[in-house]
């Protein structure tokens, strides 16, 4: 049969049978992709963070035996005779190579036995690789054989319904993708068994992905006790080591969904493994530790592949940097994100409502609509009245709770609700984690915890999408999200033991988000679960400071939003507002009632707005009076004014310390209003200095029109390190804005 297979923007024909090439059609199949082309081969040119690539990612024969796949700023090469292999991962933006040896696609152990999935033997050091040596490598007999390639496009890993405001970011992400199809050995009792090793790679950014199917068509259940889905040796480079000692490298980030238990990523990481390479003998620490092999492989998952049934891994995302400047590599990140989960862009402006009365929430309702806020949380409750309860499905509860929704919904507002999952006691005997070392519940990362896969878990997760679908709220606020927890218990409806345990309950609360996520159900979960669905977790504070004195909650935020924005955008980290006591402090730390404490009000709502960063606005009441509904007002439609920009990338250009302005600056090259800076002065006294702003990444190279607020604006001459000197005065306790947009023609 005849099929079409997308590379870039060109289709091509492969000979096939049930869409994969046979063994013996290979070369064919292999000579049906275009050759190498000068332009395609060549890195792209100019800076991929300010202006956008417009090379499409294409696939393409690279020599007699290779393929490679390439955007202009990232490229990877794959042998495929005598076997299927990676031997070649270069940063094009740099010249480097990122890879210093030949390693196996993968590893499973398949009914308690390891197998490589392709690979090639014979590479004499593992310090570098030289291209000539292939050509006396060979296949190991014992692995998985490479019989069949195919190309396409990127596709969509779960539906994302937009229904709010959100960047424009395509979904799925463009770019091209390659799946190799690998065949067991002969004589191993797993004829039928297929490896699929799927890559995708995305225009315009240095990021590529790649996961795993088996497929058995065989007659014979097959177990998978493990597999290891990527495994790169790469270039002796610098490890930088996160807060619990997990590696990035200087040039690669490395992540996957498989992630739990953190408010980022690189501390949320489960499947990312760096350890020493057995193979390197030869590098420079004698004791031949230098983690400098990248593994990603989760515990378990210990899972029964049936026959006609078919198993996917996680993905796995490597992005790889261009420089080790901090404020650079996390622009790549956030763009990162942005591009492989733009839900992420989703910022709605919400209030947390503490009583739960319908006449409460109506209130909070109008007077979100009122000022212009966009959603109301059912807030977790610790007064006496009455609780919001998503597990109940009693028909009078969802009837009023649908009625609220529909009320809110009236208003232009969403409804949402609080829901409390792993850190709890309440689920009963028998549905708790079982601790592997006593053999009773215990243990789990936080004390005590359901089990996921218990018959309360798999009842808990019947109950909230039937709830959503009854009352039709669309936002969850779920509280003490899965956090990793292994459990021991044998009894277990949806797992048989610990060494499934983790990937079981994994694909329990994966699937559920990427559920609401289809259904536009927006998510705010206090863990790193943006890959499958997520779109807010908390930017990084103690709750406890929320106890202090009001003036210290204000330094204490800004502090807070400036480091949480390294790895997240603004979009992805929500703050706190305590409009009533929270944790404690008293009359001191709140800011009830408002009308008393509205200049303190104020730095907050000026605070968040202006880092473009949504909190948890948690009361009865947003406002108490004219007075404080016109403050509140003012700052929402200034978000809406500049919302645009405000969700870009922020510039860490002065942290907050009490002892002079500090400052943040929003950039983006792509709209009318270039930039954006925010300063605040937090002092007793006037401030009178000259900023230097890093205006690069707002795309401007010789000039830039500068307005303060609604004023006129003034045209600054960029230096050769495109900074511009502003002169600012200020007020004591103030905070003031400046709108950065392109020059007119002819200036400078």
């Amino acid at each position: 049969m005849r099929c079409t297979s997308l590379v870039g923007l060109m289709f091509v024909s492969c000979v096939c049978i049930g869409g994969v090439a046979r063994a013996d059609d290979l070369p064919e199949q292999f000579q049906a992709l275009p050759a190498m082309a000068e332009a395609t081969a060549s890195p792209a040119r100019g800076d991929w963070l300010v202006v956008p690539v417009d090379r499409k990612t294409s696939v393409y024969r690279s020599g007699p035996r290779a393929i490679a796949m390439t955007n202009g700023l990232i490229r990877r090469v794959w042998q495929i005779e005598p076997n299927g292999a990676t031997v070649a991962f270069d940063n094009q933006m740099t010249g480097e190579s990122m890879l210093r040896g030949v390693k196996p696609e993968a590893r499973l152990r398949l009914n308690g036995k390891d197998y490589d999935v392709g690979g090639l033997k014979g590479q004499p050091n593992y310090a570098y690789l030289r291209p000539e040596w292939l050509n006396t490598m060979t296949a190991d007999p014992a692995a998985f054989r490479l019989i069949g390639i195919e190309t396409g496009e990127t596709k969509e890993r779960f539906a994302w319904k937009r229904v709010r405001h959100a960047a424009k970011s395509p979904w799925p992400s463009p770019g091209a993708s390659l799946s190799l199809h690998f065949q067991a050995p002969a004589g191993t009792g797993l004829d039928g068994l297929t490896v699929l090793v799927h890559y995708e790679m995305y225009d315009g950014i240095p990021l590529l992905c790649k996961w795993l199917t088996l497929r058995n068509d065989g007659r014979q259940a097959v177990r998978l006790n493990r597999f290891t889905s990527e495994i790169l040796a790469v270039v002796e480079d610098e490890p930088i080591a996160d807060a619990r000692g997990r590696c990035d490298y200087a040039r690669l980030h490395v992540e996957n969904d498989y992630s739990f238990c953190g408010p980022v990523p690189r501390v949320s990481r489960q499947g990312v493994f760096w350890s020493p390479d057995p193979q390197y003998t030869t590098q420079v620490d004698y004791d031949c530790q230098t983690p400098n092999l990248l593994e990603c492989r989760p515990i378990g998952p210990d899972v029964i592949v049936d026959p006609g049934a078919t198993f996917e891994s996680f993905r796995t995302f490597e992005l790889v940097y261009d420089s080790t400047d901090r404020e650079r590599r996390g622009l790549a990140l956030r763009r990162m994100y942005r591009t492989i989960a733009p839900w992420v862009t989703e910022n709605p402006i919400f209030m947390h409502v503490t009583r739960h009365d319908p006449p409460s929430v109506k209130l909070a309702v109008d007077q979100c609509a009122e000022v212009g806020f966009e959603m109301v949380v059912l807030s977790f409750n610790w007064s006496n009245g009455p609780k919001f309860n998503i597990e109940r499905q009693d028909r009078d509860y969802l009837q009023q709770i649908k009625e609220l929704v529909d009320y809110a919904k009236a208003k232009g507002i969403e409804l949402g609700g609080y829901s409390l999952l792993s850190s709890r006691t309440d689920t009963g005997a028998g549905n708790e984690v079982v601790d592997a070392a006593t053999g009773r519940p215990g243990g789990a990362i936080f004390g005590q915890a359901p089990c996921l896969c218990s018959r309360w878990g798999i009842d808990y997760f019947r109950k909230l999408p039937a709830f959503f679908k009854a009352t039709g709220l669309n936002m969850l606020e779920h509280d003490g999200s899965y956090a990793g927890d292994r459990c021991a218990s044998t009894v277990h409806p949806g797992h048989h033991g610990l060494d499934d345990s983790q990937w079981r309950q994994w694909e329990k609360i994966s699937g559920f988000y990427k559920w609401c996520r289809g259904q536009g159900i927006y998510l705010n979960v206090p863990d790193a679960y943006f890959l499958v669905g997520s779109s807010k977790t908390g930017m990084g504070y103690r709750e406890t400071n929320w106890s202090l004195p009001r003036d210290q909650q204000i330094i204490h935020a800004r502090q807070n939003i400036y480091d949480g924005t390294w790895d997240k955008t603004p979009s992805m980290g929500w703050m706190f507002v305590p409009l009533v006591q929270y944790h404690g402090g008293g009359a001191a730390a709140t800011l009830e009632p408002l009308a008393e404490h509205l200049p303190d009000y104020e730095a907050h709502l000026a605070n968040l707005f202006g880092s473009g960063v949504q909190a948890a606005y948690r009361g009865p009441r947003l406002h108490d009076g004219k007075e404080t509904k016109t403050v509140v007002k003012k700052w929402v439609d200034f978000y809406k004014r500049h919302r645009e920009i405000l969700d870009s990338d922020l510039i860490h250009v002065r942290r907050a310390d009490a002892r002079d302005v500090d400052c943040l600056l929003h950039v983006n090259p792509r709209l009318s209003e270039k930039g954006l800076v925010m300063v605040y002065n937090p002092l007793e006294r006037p401030a009178k200095t000259t900023l230097q702003l890093p205006l690069y990444y707002t795309g401007l190279t010789r000039s830039a029109a500068i307005r303060r607020e609604d004023g006129p604006p003034t045209v600054y001459k960029l230096d050769r390190t495109y900074h511009a000197e502003l002169p600012i005065a200020m007020a004591p306790h103030s905070v003031t804005w400046f709108v950065i947009e392109a020059a007119s023609d002819g200036l400078f």
